[in-house]
C-alpha cells in the first residue's frame, strides 16, 4: 500500500486488468450463451411437401430462423478436384501455407510457425434436396461463404520438403527462420454430402432459400446433424461459463487483498490515533492535577524529573534547582544545570 492507504500503482493495474479479463469473457460467454439460446429455439422444418405451404402461412413468407437437412447437388456444373479423379463439389477450397520455425529470443526456443502464402475459394450454386428420391423440393443454398461453420473435406493435402544447402542452413540460424516447407491443401463441399442448414429460410417467388439470418445469428452449413451441432455449442457455452467464474473468482482475490491491506492501514491508523489521543489525555490530566495542587507544587519541583523535591544547593552559584537522585545522575564533571557553573560541593536542603 502506498501513503494513505491507497493501493499501489501494481495492485491497481492488476484489478484493472483481471476486471477487464472477466468482463470480456464474460461477453463472450453471453454471445456464446445467446447463440445457444438461438440454436435451441430454431424452428426445425423437414424437406418435404408441406415445406411450401409452411413459408406459404408464415408472416412475410419467412421463417427467420429454421433448421433444414438435406443432401448436396449442384444447379449446373460442378467442380473437379484438381488432384483426386472422379471428385465433384460445390465449393472448393486450395491452400498453401508456408511452414517454417522461428526464434524465439525471449525463450530461447524454436517454435512452429505457419502462415498462408496462396488461397483460392471456388463456389457453384447448389441445392439441399432430401435425402429421399421423388419429393421434388429443393431449397437454394444462398451466399455459403458467409457461414460461421461451412464443413469442407479435405481431399488431398501434400507437403513439399525444402531443400536447403549448407550455407542456406547457417544463413537460416544466422536470420533466426528455417524453412520446412510447403503445405498444399484442396478441401471440397462434395456433391451428396448431407448438410445440416441453420439460418433465414424465404420464399422467393417460385424458389426456396436458405440464407444468413438478418438477426445476428449465426449461420451454419454443418456437416453434423442438429443436435451434435446444439451440444457442440452449448459444450463451448459452459467452457466460457467456465473461465467467466475463474476470472471473476481472481478478481475477487484481487479485490479482497487490496481490501483487506485497506482494513488493516486503517486499523493501524486508529490504533495510532487512540494512542496519540490517550496520551494527550494523560497529559492534559496531569497538568490539570498539577494545577489543582497548586503554583507551590510546580514551584519546589526538580527542574529535571520535574516529580521529586528540590532537595540540593549547589555551590559556589548558590542555585536550588535538583533533586538528590538527578543530582547524582549528573555527568561528570558536574555543573549547574540553570547557569553551568562547576558544581565544588553540595550541601543539603531540609525543608520544614
Amino acid at each position: 500500500m502506498e501513503g494513505g492507504g491507497r493501493p499501489s500503482a501494481a495492485q491497481a493495474a492488476l484489478l484493472a486488468a483481471s476486471t477487464a479479463l472477466t468482463a470480456l469473457v464474460y461477453s463472450v460467454y453471453r454471445q456464446k450463451a445467446r447463440v445457444a439460446r438461438g440454436l435451441e429455439g430454431a424452428r426445425r422444418v423437414r424437406l418435404d411437401g408441406d415445406l411450401r405451404a409452411v413459408l406459404l402461412e408464415a408472416p412475410g413468407r419467412c421463417v427467420p430462423y429454421a433448421v433444414i437437412e438435406g443432401v448436396v447437388r449442384s444447379v449446373k456444373e460442378t467442380l473437379s478436384s484438381q488432384f483426386v479423379e472422379n471428385c465433384k463439389g460445390v465449393v472448393q477450397r486450395l491452400t498453401l501455407q508456408e511452414h517454417k520455425m522461428v526464434w524465439n529470443r525471449t525463450t530461447h526456443l524454436w517454435n512452429d510457425y505457419e502462415k498462408i502464402i496462396h488461397q483460392r475459394t471456388n463456389t457453384t450454386p447448389f441445392d439441399l434436396v432430401p435425402q429421399e428420391e421423388g419429393s421434388g423440393v429443393t431449397v437454394r443454398v444462398m451466399k455459403p461463404l458467409d457461414a460461421a461453420e461451412l464443413s469442407l473435406e479435405t481431399v488431398y493435402e501434400k507437403f513439399h520438403p525444402s531443400v536447403q544447402s549448407f550455407t542456406d542452413v547457417i544463413g537460416h540460424y544466422i536470420s533466426g527462420e528455417r524453412p520446412k516447407g510447403i503445405q498444399e491443401t484442396e478441401q471440397m463441399l462434395k456433391v451428396g454430402t448431407a448438410l445440416t442448414g441453420v439460418g433465414e429460410l424465404v420464399l422467393d417467388n417460385a424458389t426456396i432459400k436458405l440464407q444468413p439470418p438478418k438477426q445476428g445469428m449465426p449461420y451454419y452449413l454443418s456437416a453434423v446433424d442438429f443436435d451434435s451441432l446444439l451440444q457442440k455449442q452449448e459444450s463451448n457455452v459452459r467452457f466460457w461459463k467456465i473461465l467467466t467464474v475463474v476470472f471473476g473468482f481472481a478478481t475477487c482475490a484481487v479485490l479482497f487483498f487490496i481490501l483487506r491491506k485497506q482494513y488493516r492501514h486503517h486499523r493501524e491508523r486508529q490504533h495510532l490515533k487512540q494512542m496519540q489521543d490517550e496520551f494527550r489525555q494523560a497529559q492534559e490530566r496531569l497538568m490539570r492535577e498539577m494545577n489543582v495542587e497548586g503554583g507551590e507544587t510546580l514551584k519546589h519541583a526538580c527542574v529535571i524529573c520535574l516529580s521529586n523535591t528540590k532537595s540540593c544547593v549547589f555551590l559556589e552559584c548558590g542555585h536550588v534547582c535538583s533533586c538528590n537522585e538527578c543530582y547524582q545522575a549528573l555527568p561528570e564533571p558536574k555543573r549547574c544545570p540553570i547557569c553551568r557553573q562547576a558544581i565544588s560541593r553540595v550541601v543539603p536542603l531540609y525543608n520544614s
